[in-house]
Order: structure tokens, then C-alpha cells, then sequence
């Protein structure tokens, strides 16, 4: 019995999680991988995996160890494929975390610094699954290290405003009434709310609650056909409307829940996810983890991310066998007689193998497409036409602990489109003791998704600032946001040092080691599946076309897996097809849908859009 099994509560007699081992229409919904789990609803990015039955050969060489390259190698490695990832940097990706230099004291761990901190909504079900199959003790990383936020702040930049905490759930009610049922929380949210009423026109209120309609009751062909051609900011007519409903409605609410510029991401894509999230939230839907009442709308990891699930995971995969070869990155790919006839490494070695997943991100793919590649694959050439942008995030330590329930913040409005989290109460931990020399005792974590527009301080864009100038101004920004209410929650007193991630450099120029791919108006079409014409050639990461349909450890998650049945289709492998899961949505919706997708045949507009 191998370690992946060992624990008979959490795994089906076929060693598979038992929330996996799906029955009836929904199977069939999971192995086809359509976009949203309805009867009659296709979309190109689940067209079925052709069998090439080019080979039986089961020697897989993955490049790139991100979310998509061990996701990858998680899934062929169960399913008896040998496996070798080859990474030049670190494991984890965009998903890594990483200890501040030189602050580990008195036997305690080094700070923890991130990427940017992690944010598992209810709609995610890929990589729950994945860390419910990687052991930690005699549990596992989803039940000992994935906990429910179940409060969320709402922060305004602008004056009028206050920060106002909101329950996620009804048990996050129940668990922080004491803190939520404040005088002064609740003056904040009645300040809040009836200058949000000013602010933002009832009928404008109302028109973009109905486009949000439109998108729930259009079918797939008007998704893809329509909506995905126009930006957000143009589906939801934000020309002529008031500034609070494009600043806020539009712009800032995009940005916070899925870090796209509305100007220029598909509307399908933002429309989509909005949809996911809300219908999440519902409890309606079994395949969804998460209700209103019981909560897990909004999840994070209780420890830094690389100890909580990178570390586990890459002990896991060592142990069934997964070789990581390290300081390596692939260098060009070599094509004899259709196929891929070898790989040659940064470090000059070569690699053959049956079969070659590039798992990398776009801008590291991209100047391995050579010319006879895209000859063989003339889809390939779409690649070139993604764009990327930078979501980074800075970390600041604080002498004191906040007292404020487990929230993620969204500030809305703010310049540079900050979202944060306060970290050492949803850890549940005492940082001083765990964490750096002892004087720390929270760490607010601060994602930047705007690097473009001027800040308040120098005004300049954080892409033109210092290190030193973009901590200032992001705790500016939030400090204004944060501190609009009667009680002064950000102190600049307190903060002891701060960490921006290590990703961005200025040597000779600012730049950044980790862009993230970004959904923008018309590029599904460029986007490659995760098989190509190439027999032996495949593509992961969170770039190929998915369910989630956004540039997400999600999405690069169910890219493995997509990789991985492309492969057992193209070995003709008797092996099970790894599970992808679709966005479910709710059956009462598909008359509706019905009804468009008559009309969208027909040429009419759908019947709301007016």
C-alpha cells in the first residue's frame, strides 16, 4: 500500500479521493471537461483529446516546475509514467514562498515572505483535490493546512468612505458577531452604504446586476462568440455612467476579485468567474465545497505557502518516484520527422524522452517556439499574441497583532488595486514565537495588481518607483483606505520591516521574474490546448484553455491534468483519465440558455440586452 493511500477515510478503494469518484451525468460532465456541467453545452476548449497512437512509451520529461508541472507529474506518476520535471529556479512557481533574508532569530523561523498571499475561493475544486491526495502525517494538506476566511473588509478610497468588515457566511457570523456587531463597525457600514446609494444611482445599480444577468443566462455559443470579443468595461457600458459606477462597480470590484484591468479583459472571462463565485457561494451546488452557511467561500493557507504545500508535495512526488532535476531549464527543442526528437537543456545536457510537456509560462515559452515548430503547429503562433502583466505582493511586519476577525481586504479604488490580508490571526499563530527576532507580531500581506497608474505619494506608477518608494506607497494607499473610519487602523509606527517580493529586480531596469498571463478581449482563440500537433509535444500552465478559464493556480492546475490525458490518449494507456472538473452552474439557468442559444443562432441579440 503506498503513503498516498495509506489513510482508507479520505481515499476510494482505487486509491482516487472519494469527492472525485463521481456517478452519472456529472461523470460524464468531469471526463468530457466541458466548460460548465449542462446537458447539450460544448466549448472548444473541451473538444476530445485525439488519439494519435503514436507509442506506448511512458518516459515523461516535464519543463517547469510550477503549479502545472507538478500538477502534471502528480497525475502521470500515478498512473505508472516515469517522470522527470526539470526547473531552473525554484519549485512552486508563482505559487512559492520564500524566508526573508537574514531575520530568522533565537531559534525561530526566518519571516515569511510571498509572491502574494493566497486566495482559494469556493469555485476552485482542482487544486483542493490535488492537496487532499498529498499526506502530511496521518492527514493531508487540504484538511490540515486549507481554513476558511469568513469575514471580508471593504475599503473605499475616497472620502465619505469607511471600512466596513462583512460576514462571508452565516458562520462567519456566528463566529465574529462580537466584532462585527460593533458601534463602530456598524456606523461604518451605514456611512458606507448610504454614500455608496449617492454615489452610485439605483437604475445604474440595477442595469449592472442585468448585465451580470445576461452573462448567467447566455449560452456557451454567445460566450465565446460574443461576449469574449468585448472587453468588460465595454459589456457592462460603463461610457456615461457615474464615476463611482466605473470606479467602483467596474474597475475596482474587477480588480479585486480577479486582478483584470476591465479596459481590456474579455468579458467572458470576468462574466464567468463572477458567475463561479456567486453560484459558489449559494450552497445550491453539491460540486461546489462551499455555501452561505457553512462558508469556505473564501479560503487560504494557515502556514506560508511552500511549507503548507509546496514542500509536502514535492516530498509526495519523490516518493512515488518523480525525479527533480534542478539549476536546468529547457533551451530548445528539437523536431526530426514530426515529432520531438530531443530537448537540450541551459546546462547544455540533452534529454530523451518519449514524451515533452512544456509547463512554463508565456514568456519563457515563447522564445522556444521556433520557426519548424510552428510549422508543425501553426496554432502554436497564437502565443505570441498573449499578453502578460505583474501581480505582485509586499509583505509588512508589525509589532502589533490586528484586532480585527480573519478578513481578506479589498481596497477598492485604491491607485495601485491593493488587496491584503492580516496573516497571524487566520494562522492561527503567535509570530513572535514562531517567526523572525521576536518583535513581530502580525504580517499584513498586500498584493499590487496595478503597476501602470500613478500613486499618491510620488506619483509616479510603481513600475517607475524604487523598492523603497513602492513600500511607502502601497502602505500609503492603504493607510488612506484603512483609516477613513473613526479608529485608526494602520500605524506606520508599527511596521518593523517589510519584504517586496524577490521576483522584482532593478538591475539594469525594473523587471519582473514572474508576469502573469492576462485574459484580455478575443485571446481565447490564441490560446493552446494542452496537446498539440506535435505527437509527442504538450503544453501546461495557466495559459492553456481551461474550465477556469483565468490565469490562476487553478487554472494551471487543471492544465496538468489536461496534459496528463492528453498523454495517456496519445500512449493509448489503459490508465483512468485524471478528473477535470467543470464550472457547475445552476439547472435552473438552462431554459434560459435554451432560449439564447435559439436566438443567438437566429443572429438576435440576447433578450436583455437592450
Amino acid at each position: 500500500m503506498t503513503e498516498a493511500n495509506s489513510n482508507s477515510k479520505l481515499h476510494s478503494p482505487n486509491g482516487f479521493p472519494r469527492r472525485s469518484v463521481l456517478r452519472g451525468s456529472a461523470a460524464a460532465a468531469v471526463l468530457a471537461g466541458t466548460a460548465v456541467a449542462l446537458p447539450g453545452v460544448a466549448v472548444p476548449s473541451a473538444r476530445a483529446v485525439p488519439r494519435h497512437g503514436a507509442g506506448r512509451g511512458r518516459d515523461v520529461a516535464i519543463f517547469g516546475g510550477g503549479m502545472a508541472g507538478l500538477s502534471a507529474a502528480h497525475e502521470l506518476t500515478e498512473r505508472g509514467f516515469g517522470v522527470t520535471v526539470y526547473e531552473p529556479s525554484r519549485l512552486g512557481g508563482k505559487a512559492y514562498s520564500h524566508d526573508v533574508p537574514g531575520t530568522a532569530r533565537g531559534g525561530r523561523l526566518a519571516l515569511p515572505g510571498e509572491h502574494g498571499f493566497r486566495f482559494f475561493p469556493g469555485c476552485y475544486q482542482h487544486v483542493p483535490d490535488t492537496m487532499e491526495r498529498i499526506p502530511v502525517g496521518s492527514s493531508n494538506v487540504r484538511e490540515r493546512h486549507l481554513v476558511d476566511v469568513e469575514s471580508a473588509v471593504i475599503a473605499f478610497d475616497d472620502a465619505g468612505y469607511a471600512p466596513t468588515t462583512a460576514p462571508a457566511s452565516i458562520m462567519g457570523f456566528v463566529q465574529h458577531a462580537n466584532e462585527i456587531v460593533t458601534l463602530d463597525n456598524l456606523r461604518n457600514a451605514f456611512m458606507t452604504g448610504l454614500e455608496f446609494v449617492v454615489d452610485v444611482p439605483l437604475p445604474e445599480l440595477a442595469f449592472f446586476v442585468t448585465r451580470e444577468l445576461i452573462i448567467a443566462t447566455s449560452c456557451t455559443e454567445r460566450r465565446i462568440g460574443q461576449w469574449e470579443n468585448q472587453s468588460w468595461m465595454q459589456f457592462v457600458k460603463s461610457k456615461g455612467k457615474s464615476r463611482a459606477y466605473q470606479r467602483y462597480l467596474v474597475g475596482a470590484l474587477t480588480r479585486a476579485l480577479v486582478a483584470a484591468k476591465p479596459d481590456t479583459a474579455s468579458a467572458r472571462t470576468i462574466g464567468q468567474i463572477g458567475l463561479a463565485l456567486a453560484t459558489s457561494a449559494t450552497g445550491l451546488i453539491s460540486g461546489y465545497d462551499a455555501g452561505l452557511v457553512h462558508g469556505g467561500v473564501d479560503r487560504i493557507l494557515n502556514r506560508p505557502t511552500t511549507h503548507a504545500w509546496i514542500d509536502p508535495w514535492v516530498a509526495h512526488l519523490r516518493g512515488r518516484g518523480v525525479r527533480f532535476e534542478m539549476g536546468t531549464g529547457l533551451a530548445r527543442l528539437t523536431l526530426a520527422r514530426g515529432r520531438i526528437g530531443g530537448a537540450q537543456l541551459s546546462s547544455g545536457a540533452s534529454v530523451d524522452a518519449d514524451w515533452y510537456v512544456a509547463a512554463m509560462p508565456i514568456d519563457r515559452l515563447r522564445p522556444l517556439l521556433s520557426p519548424e515548430l510552428i510549422t508543425a503547429d501553426p496554432s502554436l503562433a497564437g502565443i505570441h499574441a498573449l499578453k502578460d502583466d505583474w501581480m505582485v505582493g509586499i509583505q509588512y511586519f508589525l509589532s502589533r497583532r490586528a484586532d480585527m476577525p480573519p478578513s481578506h481586504i479589498a481596497a477598492l479604488g485604491t491607485p495601485w488595486a491593493l488587496t491584503g490580508l492580516f496573516q497571524a490571526r487566520p494562522w492561527n499563530v503567535d509570530f513572535g514565537r514562531e517567526y523572525g527576532d521576536g518583535r513581530v507580531k502580525d504580517c499584513l500581506s498586500i498584493d499590487i495588481s496595478e503597476w501602470e497608474k500613478p500613486g499618491i505619494l510620488y506619483g509616479k506608477p510603481a513600475r517607475q518607483c524604487t523598492r523603497q518608494e513602492i513600500a511607502r506607497e502601497v502602505w500609503a494607499q492603504m493607510s488612506r483606505a484603512m483609516n477613513s473610519g473613526a479608529r485608526k487602523i494602520l500605524r506606520s509606527e508599527e511596521i518593523v520591516t517589510w519584504s517586496l517580493d524577490p521576483g522584482i529586480t532593478w538591475s539594469p531596469s525594473i523587471a519582473n521574474a514572474t508576469p502573469l498571463m492576462v485574459n484580455t478581449a478575443g485571446s481565447y482563440k490564441n490560446r493552446p490546448h494542452a496537446y498539440t500537433s506535435i505527437p509527442n509535444l504538450f503544453i501546461g500552465g495557466d495559459h492553456v484553455r481551461s474550465n477556469i478559464d483565468l490565469a490562476t493556480m487553478e487554472g494551471a492546475n487543471e492544465s496538468g491534468r489536461r496534459v496528463t490525458n492528453a498523454i495517456i490518449a496519445a500512449a493509448d494507456s489503459p490508465a483512468r483519465a485524471a478528473t477535470v472538473f467543470p464550472l457547475w452552474e445552476l439547472p435552473m439557468l438552462e431554459p434560459l440558455k435554451q432560449i439564447d442559444r435559439d436566438r443567438y443562432r437566429a443572429g438576435l441579440p440576447h433578450i436583455l440586452d437592450v
